[in-house]
């Protein structure tokens, strides 16, 4: 039986996993440099946890120097099947209220100051990033934050801006006239990078606030945010815990998106034009194909 090994993208509010078994951290050096932090392994049942803080210890990191090739680059050496991400963000809906949890399923990325991918001159590809979760996985954590307690959304698009500082108000309420449902710092471009690396990658978003635009209630800002935090990671942990139960036992089958083979047919670079250093680089996100 093919068992499952879940590497745990963690955000703001959730920067440990307690209840692993047989847990011990392991130091991973990639091409891409220095991920976050060690990654902390461990199991619950028989499905294997991969955790990694991307923020680095003590919050280190601003989502702009979040070395997120490195991230996903090590989380592909580790061994991870899939990658989900628990990520804070504001919400841009009414509906959407501090507490509860979304399943993003689509992305608008406003980022500039990030590498956003692991191939470029010398071995150029382009995936497919139409639909840019795993469906399955989504399905399957939005299941286990109910059973945590959590008010889940199934679906809504995150607003992936640069920071670190938050939105304007004129900034928040366009974003909200493109039909974002959430913003948030961080899940671009690794949900890019997750495709390319062929990991079934999903995105749980806690709410933490409202963002600016809604005139009832104050802007956003870091005191009205940490309580909410603390609330929505223990909430998380829980969640972890409860998809770790439920796929414990289980036979991980690919995922039906094709995520595994995403690069089948992506790198257009003929083979006598590539860059040698390049694909040296690419040796754990695409040594499939290479």
């Amino acid at each position: 039986m093919t068992k499952w090994t879940l590497g745990i993208l963690g955000g703001s509010g959730l920067y440990d996993i307690d209840g692993l078994e047989a847990a011990r951290d392991e130091v991973i050096e990639t091409p891409w440099g220095t991920p976050s932090a060690p990654l902390k392994r461990g199991r619950i049942g028989d499905v294997e946890l991969v955790f990694l803080p991307r923020h680095g210890a003590g919050h280190a990191l601003s989502p702009s120097a979040v070395n997120y090739r490195a991230n996903i680059d090590a989380l592909k050496r580790a061994g991870c099947s899939d990658v989900l991400s628990v990520s804070a963000v504001g919400s841009l809906k009414e509906d959407y209220a501090p507490g509860d949890f979304v399943l993003v399923d689509q992305f608008i990325d406003r980022t500039f100051a990030r590498e956003k991918s692991f191939f470029g001159a010398g071995c150029v590809a382009h995936v497919s990033l139409a639909d840019p979760v795993c469906a399955r996985l989504s399905g399957l954590a939005g299941d286990a934050a109910e059973a945590a307690g959590a008010k889940v959304h199934r679906g809504g698009t995150y607003l992936a801006m640069e920071g670190p500082q938050f939105s304007t108000r004129a900034e928040s309420h366009m974003y909200r006239s493109w039909g974002a449902h959430v913003i948030g710092m961080t899940n671009m471009p690794e949900a890019k990078l997750a495709r390319e690396a062929e990991l079934p990658y999903a995105t749980l978003a806690m709410v933490t606030d409202y963002d600016c635009w809604r005139e009832a209630t104050e802007a956003v800002s870091v005191e009205a945010v940490l309580g909410i935090l603390k609330q929505n990671g223990e909430t998380a942990a829980k969640t972890i815990g409860a998809l770790a139960h439920m796929l414990s036992g289980t036979e991980r089958t690919s995922c039906a998106q094709g995520i595994e083979t995403a690069l089948d047919y992506a790198i257009i670079t003929a083979p006598e034009a590539r860059d040698a250093a390049l694909v040296a680089k690419l040796d754990a996100v695409a040594g499939r194909v290479l």
